[in-house]
C-alpha cells in the first residue's frame, strides 16, 4: 500500500502511514492546532487531547469504548544539564489507526516511522498484525533505548571511580553528585514504566490479531533488567561517595597531623630563641660561638623529638 499524507495534515506538522486498514499518525512537537484537529475527527475525550500538551502527566493508560489512551515516558539524556530528563509519548489506539504525539526527542520513535516509510517489507511486518503490534514494536523500540544510556551510566561511573583512586578524588565530588542526580532521575522515569508497560497487554488485546504476552513479557523483563541495573549503580554511586569522603578525610587527617608535628617541633625552638633575644645574660652569650651553640641545642631538641615520635610511630 502507498503512503498516505494529506496537505492539511503536512499544514498540522503531522504525518500519516497507512497500510490496510491501518493507519499510523505521527505528530512531532503537538499544538493546539493538532489536537483540534483530532478532536475533530475522531472520538477523543478533551481532557485526553489536554493532556498530550501537558508536560506534567504521569505514565497512565485510559481506557474507553472504542479507544485507549496511554502517556508514556521515556528517559532523554540532556548533556547540557547532564541529566536525563523524561519525554512524554502520548498515544490514542483504535481498531484501525494508532496515533502518536510526542516531541521528537526519541531518535528510535523517529526511526521506526521513517523505515515504514520507505520500506514495504517494513510495513508489512509492523501493520499486519494490527495495531496493538505496532504499539508493541514502538513500545519495545523504546525501552531497548534505554539500555545503551544506562549502559553509558555505567562507563561514567567506572571513570569516576578510576580518578578517585587515582588519588584525584578531591576534585571528583561534583561528578559524583552529577551521576547521583543522573541516577535518580533515571530511576524516577523507569519505576512508574514498569507498571504501565506490565499492565498494557490485557488492554490492547481487542486491538491485535495474536496473542502479545510474550512479547511483553518480553518488554517487561527488559525494564526489570535496567530497574536493576540502577539498584547497583544507586549502590555503587553511593559507595564512591563514602569512598571519597573517607579518602577526604584521611587527607585533611594527614595535613592535620603533620602541620600539629611542625608546630609541636617549632614550640621548645620558638622559647629557646625567645630567652636568648631577651636583655638579661644567659649561658654562652659572652661566648663568640653563642649562635653556634644555640643552633645545636636547636637541632638536638628537634633530633630528639623527631626520634620519639619515630619510636612511637606517629610518623
Amino acid at each position: 500500500m502507498a503512503v498516505s499524507q494529506t496537505k492539511k495534515e503536512e499544514k498540522l506538522n503531522m504525518q500519516s502511514l497507512t497500510w490496510g486498514e491501518l493507519t499510523w499518525i505521527d505528530i512531532e512537537h503537538p499544538t493546539e492546532k493538532e489536537t483540534e484537529y483530532l478532536a475533530q475527527n475522531y472520538p477523543f475525550h478533551p481532557l485526553d487531547l489536554d493532556d498530550c500538551l501537558s508536560r506534567i502527566q504521569r505514565p497512565k493508560i485510559d481506557v474507553y469504548k472504542d479507544y485507549l489512551f496511554l502517556v508514556f515516558h521515556f528517559p532523554v539524556f540532556n548533556k547540557e544539564a547532564r541529566v536525563t530528563t523524561p519525554s512524554q509519548v502520548s498515544v490514542f489506539i483504535g481498531q484501525n489507526y494508532l496515533i502518536t504525539l510526542h516531541k521528537g526527542e526519541l531518535k528510535p520513535l523517529a526511526k521506526l516511522f521513517r523505515e515504514c516509510q520507505i520500506d514495504e517489507e517494513s510495513r508489512q511486518e509492523h501493520f499486519s498484525q494490527g495495531p496493538g503490534y505496532l504499539l508493541y514494536r514502538i513500545t519495545d523500540r523504546l525501552v531497548d533505548y534505554c539500555l545503551p544510556i544506562s549502559n553509558k551510566m555505567l562507563d561514567n561511573i567506572e571513570d569516576v571511580e578510576d580518578r578517585i583512586f587515582a588519588n584525584r578524588g578531591r576534585s571528583q565530588i561534583k561528578e559524583i553528585s552529577t551521576l547521583r542526580r543522573d541516577i535518580i532521575s533515571f530511576r524516577r522515569i523507569i519505576w512508574p514504566m514498569r507498571a504501565v508497560i506490565g499492565s498494557l497487554e490485557p488492554k490492547i488485546r481487542r486491538f491485535t490479531k495474536m496473542d502479545l504476552s510474550v512479547y511483553f513479557g518480553d518488554t517487561v523483563d527488559h525494564l526489570d533488567k535496567i530497574w536493576d541495573a540502577l539498584d547497583e549503580y544507586k549502590e555503587i554511586i553511593e559507595g564512591l561517595n563514602d569512598t571519597h569522603d573517607s579518602l577526604a578525610s584521611n587527607n585533611t587527617n594527614e595535613v592535620m597531623r603533620i602541620l600539629t608535628i611542625i608546630a609541636t617541633i617549632f614550640m621548645p625552638i620558638t622559647l629557646i630563641a625567645s630567652l636568648w633575644g631577651m636583655n638579661i645574660r644567659l649561658p654562652f652569650e659572652s661566648s663568640g660561638n653563642a649562635l653556634l651553640y644555640i643552633v645545636l641545642i636547636m637541632a638536638g631538641i628537634v633530633g630528639g623529638m623527631l626520634y620519639f615520635f619515630r619510636r612511637r610511630h606517629w610518623i
